[in-house]
């Protein structure tokens, strides 16, 4: 099997997509809607992307700090490439997820990656978007998907 060298942040948040207002007061609050509102691979159950990503938050918090969290499953649950996705997820309230910064998570990245190559490179490239300031400040005015994606590429390219 051959991995993928590059991964492109900007087409897995297309595939994706951004919800804005999910409500919830605890994350397994959070990937409970967000799993009932997220077009699925056939085959696949929004109980099986709620229940991976709670067993991931169950070993340790996903917030990363500036407001930002980045839920995942503990191995890749996509079971083909042109399936694997990251949901941009604003939160309707912000909430404490013991970021190690203290700040509470507005917004989240989901990543449901195919293997684990992936899902590693992505998590970089993620982590590498979160240092800018100017992604950070389209984070905070709740930008949407083609304001993200343009965002993404002019700080990547």
């Amino acid at each position: 099997m051959e991995f993928q060298e590059d991964v492109d942040i900007a087409e897995l948040i297309h595939r994706g997509g951004v919800f804005a207002d999910i409500e919830g007061s605890a994350p397994k609050e959070i990937y409970r809607e967000f799993s009932q509102k997220i077009e699925l691979p056939a085959g696949m159950t929004p109980d099986y992307v709620y229940t991976a990503l709670c067993l991931r938050e169950d070993i340790l918090s996903t917030a990363v700090g500036n407001g930002i969290a980045l839920p995942h499953a503990r191995s890749p649950i996509m079971k083909e490439e042109k399936d694997q996705r990251i949901c941009v997820v604003y939160l309707k309230e912000p909430l404490d997820m013991s970021a190690p910064d203290g700040v509470p998570v507005s917004v989240m990245f989901i990543l449901l990656a195919y293997n684990s190559s992936v899902h590693l490179k992505v998590l970089a490239e993620l982590a590498g978007l979160f240092r800018e300031k100017k992604f950070r400040k389209l984070l905070e005015s709740k930008a949407g998907e083609v304001q993200l994606i343009n965002g993404i590429r002019e700080l990547t390219n």
